[in-house]
């Protein structure tokens, strides 16, 4: 029962999420919550994880969570499931680009629905952080707000220079702000 459990959950966030990993994670989270696969901080430490490991975080919340409840053939059946709709899409929508990319209405609605992505991501690191800091844990506050810094002062780069920081530059940035914040 888990392995269907999986595939369709998963096929659920692959089919549903729009706007990238970060517009999915709202969505894992009501899946794996709802059917009670992990608690909400494991949850937020595994997507941690997901962030930090190479490849897309949505297929390795699926790969990772696949595994973690079934196994081998779990982690496989999640990680299918969730790229699945995905794949299809992509190969209808290159089929069809030629003609309806063109036309108004349809990048109407792509322009249209970048605020409402950006809406959902930001919603869902509000809420984490939060809750987290509701929780007592002042080392994921203070994380957030270093965060928010950070992500203030490459806009104010990017308005400044009209560039934007490279990723070696973020990394580094990344790794000063953790280890004042974790220490060494």
């Amino acid at each position: 029962m888990i392995y269907v459990e999986l595939f369709f959950g998963f096929l659920k966030a692959g089919c549903f999420s729009f706007g990238g990993a970060y517009g999915a994670v709202p969505l894992i989270r009501d899946i794996v919550l709802g059917y009670g696969w992990m608690t909400d901080e494991e949850l937020t430490y595994l997507i941690a994880v997901s962030e930090s490991t190479p490849g897309p975080i949505m297929v390795n919340l699926a790969t990772y969570i696949g595994s973690i409840q079934a196994g081998f053939l779990g982690s496989i059946l999640a990680t299918f499931a969730v790229v699945l709709p995905s794949f299809l899409i992509i190969l209808l929508v290159t089929i069809l680009w030629k003609t309806a990319g063109k036309h108004p209405y349809v990048s109407a609605v792509f322009q249209g629905l970048k605020p409402c992505i950006t809406g959902i991501i930001l919603a869902t690191g509000v809420y984490m952080a939060v809750a987290h800091c509701r929780a007592g844990q002042q080392w994921e506050a203070s994380s957030a707000a270093i965060t928010v810094f950070l992500a203030a002062a490459m806009y104010a780069v990017r308005r400044r220079t009209g560039k934007n920081l490279s990723p070696i530059q973020l990394i580094l940035l990344s790794g000063i702000a953790g280890i004042l914040v974790y220490g060494v």
